[in-house]
Order: C-alpha cells, then structure tokens, then sequence
C-alpha cells in the first residue's frame, strides 16, 4: 500500500508504486491478470501464468500499453495492524542498527525534515498477534515513542493521519498513513523519489545529510522505506531490495527544480533510479541506463501501439 491511499490500483500499478516493507514487494507484483484496450481498440487480456515473457513488461507500462479496463489482484485474509510511532532516533544509532530498525516491523518509515541532525519519526506497522501486548515496545535504539498521535509533516494535525498509539485495525486503514475521507500529506506539495539498491542505504542517508541545509528551507518532510525486489521489467527494485528515498516538497517548483540535480549528483555513486510518477531532472540515458529490459519494453510498446497513440512527451523522452 502506497503512503496515501487517494490513488487509483490501476495507476499504482502502471507506475510500480509501493509502500514499506522488508519483505513487501511493490503493488504491481500482486497483479496476476490485466484486461487492456489497445490503440486499435482491441480488448487484449494477459495473464501471468499464460503470458510469462511478456508479463513482467505489461504490468508497469507507464500507461503507453493501452487503457487498462480490469486488473485482478492476489489477495489474502483480512488481517490487522497496529501502528506505533517513535520520536527523535539518533543518526549515531541509526548508523548502528540500520538493518535492525528497518526490519522491526512489517512496515517501517523513518521521516526527518532535516530541521534537526536526527529522525525525527520513526512509523512502525505490526500485524497484530494473539498476544498483542507481548509485541508492544516503548523504545526504539534510544528513540521514545510518541505520547499522541502524529502527522509526518511537523504542526499538520494528526487528524489527518491512520491510527497508531498501538489501536488495532484493518489493513486498509493502517498501511496508509493517511486517512481516506480527509486530506493526505499537506494538501499543497511535489513529490520526488529517488530509489537506490539496499546495499546503499546507510551510504545515502549519509550523503543526504551533508545537503540538509539546503533541502530543509524548501522541504515538508524526507522518508525513507524498504522495497522488496520483483522480476518487473520497468519497476526501480527490478531484481534487487530497494530503498526509497521520498521527499515531499513545498509548492515551490523553481526552487525545487535548483536542488533536485545537487540531490541526483550526491546519490549518483548509489544508482539512485527516479520514480517514474515524481519530479526529477536526471538526464534520459541516465535513467534508461537502469533498465536492462528497456529495449524489450520498447518492442513491446511498438507490438501493440505501432503508431504511438498512447505516448505522450515523458514516453518519448524516456523510453524512445
């Protein structure tokens, strides 16, 4: 599940969107069937145990493969989960227990507005046991947890925001950190995302940190979560464990559009791959440079849009 959950499944998927987990994949690898309209105006219908060339490059597909009708997903049982939050966790222990920290729960987002030298949240998200009071911590490596509910984005109100302080409830109302019938984020924000291979992640931070002067004035807040790897020809964790590095800006494009290459130059020597929904400035070969399958996608597009109905100038730019 992505941070906010006022957002389509169908354009989640196309763009390989994701939420926080370890061991969680992005939503595109949960999709086992797709019905598509393509530029001829035939209904095309691909499945993941019939169409397994193709299928890793149909599912992320930018929205240039045609107009996706029905997608049916993999589910599973309802479940519940709890969600706490941990204030003021130390870079010092960080650099310790960075592992440790981002596999503590089943989703787990660290924020910093680099206001301060520190995580300033630390959002952990359980599925409830049996024994829900067993799994219940106070203290993460030195960080307190928070005494109210919280907004990722200091001074917002929480109201905002799904439950925490430990309070049990569905999935669908946890995972997302924002609430469905009130307003997501800050309201009035731009959105980038850089994602570098798992390996790297203390490294980035790291690099990050050596900006935070010139990214606090113009920065909501920074968040950082895990993705587990897929075989999805255009997803950033293609084949490898990902780390995502999402950073919600204040509406202030010019400003943002100076920083956004002195931030792409600094995770440049930790393949930070852009995501295809948010704001970057890295040049087209850097970014087609990523992924391995592009040329297949591109026969793949050219198979079934032959005359680019479906293109537009970002298709054009980054894939062709």
């Amino acid at each position: 599940m992505a941070s906010l959950p006022h957002i389509s499944v169908v354009g989640a998927c196309a763009t390989a969107t994701h939420g926080s987990g370890d061991r969680n994949q992005c939503l595109s690898s949960s999709v086992k069937a797709m019905s598509v309209i393509t530029a001829d105006g035939e209904l095309v219908n691909f499945f993941r145990d019939k169409h397994k060339e193709e299928w890793n490059g149909v599912v992320v597909s930018l929205g240039a493969l045609g107009v996706v009708t029905e997608l049916t997903l993999d589910i599973v049982p309802s479940y519940q989960v709890s969600q706490y939050v941990f204030e003021h966790l130390s870079f010092s222990e960080l650099e310790q227990h960075v592992d440790d920290i981002f596999s503590s729960a089943y989703s787990v987002s660290l924020f910093t507005t680099w206001q301060e030298d520190e995580i300033n949240q630390v959002w952990l998200k359980q599925i409830c046991s049996e024994d829900e009071s067993s799994d219940v911590r106070t203290d993460l490596y030195g960080a307190s947890s928070a005494k109210k509910n919280s907004h990722p984005i200091m001074g917002v109100n929480a109201v905002n925001c799904t439950e925490q302080m430990g309070v049990p409830g569905p999935w669908f109302d946890r995972l997302p950190h924002f609430r469905l019938d009130f307003m997501p984020s800050s309201g009035s924000e731009l959105q980038s995302e850089y994602l570098i291979p798992r390996e790297y992640a203390l490294e980035a931070i790291q690099a990050l940190r050596t900006m935070r002067h010139e990214i606090a004035p113009l920065l909501h807040t920074n968040e950082f979560r895990t993705v587990a790897k897929d075989d999805l020809w255009l997803s950033p964790s293609y084949q490898q464990d990902v780390m995502g590095i999402h950073l919600t800006w204040k509406d202030k494009w010019e400003d943002v559009q100076q920083v956004l290459p002195q931030i792409e130059a600094v995770l440049k020597p930790f393949q930070a791959r852009p995501h295809w929904g948010k704001l970057f400035t890295m040049p087209k070969e850097r970014v087609q440079s990523f992924y391995e399958k592009l040329p297949a996608f591109r026969q793949l597009l050219q198979a079934y849009d032959p005359k680019g109905k479906f293109r537009n100038a970002f298709i054009n730019t980054y894939i062709f």
